[in-house]
């Protein structure tokens, strides 16, 4: 099972979690704020972070981007309601699922697990597209030689757009596939991803050439 981190100052709701995740068999750490949290982070990276936007001190967006900033952790963030700007800057800040509280701890478990196995996607590699290797084996990318960390959502979302290219990828599509949310679900998330895997892949993210938008339905892989 996974090594967890939880962020919430909530504590009935730290607490609930917390027994509920380690029932499933989750290693668990917990703390109360941003900072505590960082400090944790740092002492003994997790496998995963669950992380509250609001949090006394250090937001939930500010720890959030400095996850990111120290690396590939995932990140599913908290919040107490389905407000379009928390969840698009929660999104922007560098999570990559989200749930509402209040959610159950077996199915918060579902996310965690459904995020891990976006590292396990295998088949055949490496692949060459233009400037870009894909190797799907080693479960590596490089530009021009230099090896580019991704998070296990970008990873997947790469891996599933590459699979076929110039084939067209709705968004919901990719909701299915990379974030196993079998429902009519929030391309929010989907667009983040993209926007975050752009910067790290394209030559000029403005002007993308491997992950391209096919208006007003999603998108696919090039270069074509």
């Amino acid at each position: 099972m996974a090594h967890v981190l939880l962020i919430e100052d909530d504590p009935s709701l730290r607490g609930g979690l917390g027994m509920g995740l380690r029932r499933q068999g989750h290693r668990l750490d917990e703390a109360a704020t941003g900072e505590e949290g960082l400090r944790m982070l740092r002492a003994s990276p997790p496998d995963l972070v669950v992380l509250d936007l609001m949090l006394p001190g250090i937001d939930g967006f500010e720890v959030c981007r400095r996850v990111r900033a120290l690396g590939t952790i995932p990140i599913v963030m908290l919040t107490a309601r389905d407000d379009d700007l928390d969840v698009v800057s929660g999104l922007e800040a560098g999570a990559d699922d989200y749930v509402v509280k209040p959610i159950a701890p077996r199915v918060l478990d579902a996310r965690i697990r459904a995020i891990l196995r976006r590292g396990e996607h295998t088949q055949t590699g490496p692949e060459v597209h233009g400037s870009l290797t894909i190797d799907r084996d080693a479960l590596t990318v490089s530009r021009d030689g230099v090896r580019i960390p991704l998070t296990p959502t970008e990873l997947r979302m790469l891996l599933e757009l590459s699979a076929s290219p110039g084939q067209v990828l709705s968004r919901q599509q990719l909701l299915e596939s990379v974030w196993e949310h079998d429902y009519l679900g929030d391309s929010r998330i989907v667009d983040a991803c993209v926007q975050r895997l752009r910067a790290k892949i394209e030559p000029s993210p403005s002007r993308p050439v491997y992950v391209q938008t096919v208006r007003s339905f999603g998108y696919r892989f090039g270069p074509l």
